[in-house]
């Protein structure tokens, strides 16, 4: 397959408000494709040349993009930055400078292989090569393959397609449904490699992809929790007996060591294993075992006063500059709670009361990485003392798990359950929205640019994003200024295909900023699109405000789903 084909099919693409639309594109996309040219499609769609997890980034600036722009077409680097500053796209300047230029028919596996390359220079000079490499690519691009080309290197794809839906092309291509997606998710969410799901799909059928299976160096999708009203209601859940852990707030860090070599990921894949070199030596030093991979949460602590810090603190660590002065200045701890494999085997299908045994004895001492194995309990009053103790202590709150069930890479459900405190100390959870857009600002906050946003939580199941709420306060000024800088990099000139609202706000933005909200109630709304029924009736939040951004820990799908939403509702009503 050309770049120019499959630059014809992102037209398509990013041309179209539907979803379904965006499926049935894919599918005539991936049917002329090879076994060998999925995987370049698959990482290209997600505006990427490896997966997600490894840490190959093409990271050009766009001051270096518009210099080998300006090579390319003859145009000076100044008017090359006023177009752009006009229409907010180097890639569609790119397609206006090109204009009828004729394409050198290159392959997609050429295009992959150079911006492969641009990616992996290093040292002296790398600035210079990459723009030299970009401006040899825009060389034989005509404009709609220049468009598309651009935005790689920059990361701005505006595609807006989220892994479900690629599964959902995948199943309807070779499994003739689209609804046969759950067939593949099992495997993704072992995996996280779209690229490896497809071309296995391609070459070995469903059986290929039921047979791939964790492997140390390929981060889990992690498991989730669900919500019950109280501790009698877990019990009766988890049929008289408890595994209860604390529930510390922190990110997520999954821990992969095969020898001395060290691995780890967040939350949402991304591999953060050169910002945290003290959790390093703590898993060399501490994890008794040639392979292993650990799930954990790690926290900022302070040694004088033996406390962990909150949040807003620890989150400070996540940096890819000044690292050693934060090691010293914010110390980590990771609070290891879960042992997916070790020693060569997965241990994904033990039950959780069989793993806690084996975490006990892979972890040695706590000087970094301390084993959180919690307890199992059949009495209520002892999960309530447990959460009142956690609550105490500053943490979160607790995860309770049912001692019998297995680690269900990317599940949400009721064999894993969380209770969770706000600020007047009752049990209430906060959702994890998504930014979809802001309305402009009157008064005051028109000096902001946005006066209020529009956000909304995922619907897994569609794949897409619903409106919830808008939200005015719980920003301070400063705030507002940052929310708008930040939106005006992602904005969009028409709704995304993935989110479905009956409202529109002055500017769309692409769905990626992730919240936290606080809200006094859940309520019916005819407004809101998150659980519209077939009355036209959905959920919306009361009074919302906000509490903290999410975004480094957090993609757009992590956020709060529609069906959590629901659950969370009929809570409510439990108190």
């Amino acid at each position: 397959m050309t770049f120019k084909q499959l630059s014809e099919y992102f037209e398509k693409l990013e041309s179209t408000s539907s979803r379904l639309s965006l499926i049935d594109i894919l599918s005539k996309l991936f049917k002329k494709a090879g076994a060998e040219e999925i995987p370049i499609i698959s990482y290209l769609l997600q505006g990427r040349v490896a997966p997600f997890y490894e840490p190959i980034e093409i990271g050009m600036a766009e001051k270096s993009v518009a210099k080998a722009m300006s090579r390319v077409y003859g145009k000076p680097l100044e008017d090359i930055t006023k177009m752009y500053g006009k229409v907010g796209d180097l890639g569609s300047v790119a397609a206006d400078l090109a204009g009828n230029k004729k394409s050198k028919d290159q392959s997609i596996k050429e295009i992959f292989d150079s911006l492969l390359k641009i990616a992996k220079f290093s040292g002296d000079g790398t600035v210079e090569n990459k723009i030299s490499a970009l401006t040899n690519l825009l060389e034989k691009s005509s404009g709609i393959e220049a468009k598309h080309l651009v935005r790689v290197p920059l990361g701005t794809s505006r595609l807006g397609i989220g892994d479900p839906t690629i599964l959902d092309a995948f199943a309807l291509t070779k499994l003739g449904d689209k609804s046969k997606r759950k067939l593949l998710e099992g495997a993704y969410n072992k995996v996280s490699d779209l690229g490896l799901i497809g071309q296995t799909l391609w070459k070995d059928g469903l059986k290929g992809v039921e047979k791939l299976d964790v492997t140390v160096g390929r981060p889990i999708r992690s498991q989730l929790a669900e919500r019950l009203p109280n501790a009698e209601a877990i019990i009766k859940k988890f049929d008289g007996s408890a595994h209860v852990q604390k529930k510390f707030d922190g990110f997520r860090v999954q821990i992969h060591k095969d020898g001395d070599n060290i691995r780890l990921f967040s939350r949402n894949l991304e591999e953060t294993t050169p910002m945290f070199p003290d959790i390093i030596k703590g898993v060399i030093s501490q994890v008794k075992a040639k392979t292993a991979i650990l799930d954990s949460e790690a926290l900022a602590f302070n040694p004088q006063s033996e406390e962990f810090l909150p949040f807003q603190e620890t989150t400070q660590r996540r940096r890819k500059h000044g690292i050693e002065e934060a090691v010293k200045r914010l110390p980590l701890k990771a609070m290891v709670f879960d042992v997916m494999f070790l020693n060569g085997s997965s241990l994904m299908d033990e039950p959780v009361s069989e793993r806690i045994k084996v975490l006990e004895k892979v972890i040695d001492g706590n000087e970094v990485l301390i084993a959180e194995p919690g307890e199992i309990t059949d009495k209520p009053e002892r999960i309530q003392a447990l959460f009142d103790e956690a609550i105490s202590e500053g943490l979160e709150g607790l995860i309770v798990k049912r001692p019998d069930s297995k680690y269900e890479a990317g599940a949400r459900n009721f064999n894993w359950v969380k209770q969770k405190r706000h600020s007047a100390g009752e049990l209430k959870d906060t959702v994890d929205c998504v930014i979809l857009g802001y309305i402009f600002g009157r008064g005051k906050r028109a000096e902001f640019g946005a006066g209020a946003l529009l956000v909304g939580v995922y619907d897994k199941d569609k794949d897409e994003f619903v409106t919830v709420s808008k939200i005015g306060t719980g920003l301070t000024d400063e705030e507002w200024r940052e929310i708008h800088k930040r939106a005006d990099k992602i904005k969009v000139n028409k709704k995304p295909a993935r989110i479905n609202s009956i409202m529109t706000p002055s500017v769309w933005i692409a769905p990626e900023i992730v919240i936290e909200i606080l809200a006094d109630e859940i309520t019916r709304s005819p407004t809101h699109t998150a659980g519209k029924d077939e009355t036209g009736v959905g959920y919306a939040l009361r009074f919302p405000r906000l509490v903290k951004f999410r975004e480094k820990d957090k993609q757009a799908e992590d956020a709060t789903t529609v069906k959590e939403l629901k659950e969370m509702y009929k809570l409510q009503f439990k108190k």
